[in-house]
């Protein structure tokens, strides 16, 4: 599974909300440059997250963007699927968004495949951006740290 660039985007705009809780609405202008977003490109994620009734907005000199729902309430898969659609990482075990397969009835490794969906889409489905807004930042040492890598494309 990959992030598509504009739920990564939303991802980091929904923690800086979190983050800013009770301090009142932070411009788009200000989104932007924080989050490394191009403005433009916000600007469509930002109607995206208002729809969705996470985020709320108010105009003026001191307006700005404002989360609008609790971050106990929303999840990582919640966002992400807002966005992406699907959590699958195959369309033979996508139930929203299947594709058939002419191996699906002998294929050995689809198990496997709708294993990894299920845990993914467990995992995210059960992080709060509460949960998220507290962790520390992962430093490169961790990601590449030799222990943990068992193979190429990880």
């Amino acid at each position: 599974m990959k992030l598509s660039r504009k739920a990564d985007y939303a991802l980091r705009v929904l923690v800086t909300l979190v983050e800013r809780a009770g301090a009142g609405p932070i411009s788009m202008t200000e989104l932007a440059r924080r989050n490394h977003v191009p403005k433009r490109f916000l600007e469509h994620i930002m109607l995206d997250l208002k729809s969705s009734g996470w985020v709320g907005s108010s105009t003026g000199r001191t307006g700005g963007y404002v989360l609008t729902s609790p971050p106990e309430r929303i999840t990582l898969g919640q966002v992400i699927r807002h966005f992406d659609g699907v959590l699958a990482p195959i369309g033979c075990v996508s139930a929203t968004a299947f594709e058939d397969c002419s191996q699906s009835n002998c294929c050995r490794f689809r198990r496997v495949m709708l294993d990894v969906r299920n845990m993914v889409a467990n995992y995210l489905d059960n992080v709060t951006l509460a949960q998220v807004v507290v962790n520390q930042p992962v430093a490169d040492r961790h990601v590449f740290h030799l222990e943990l890598i068992r193979g190429e494309g990880i």
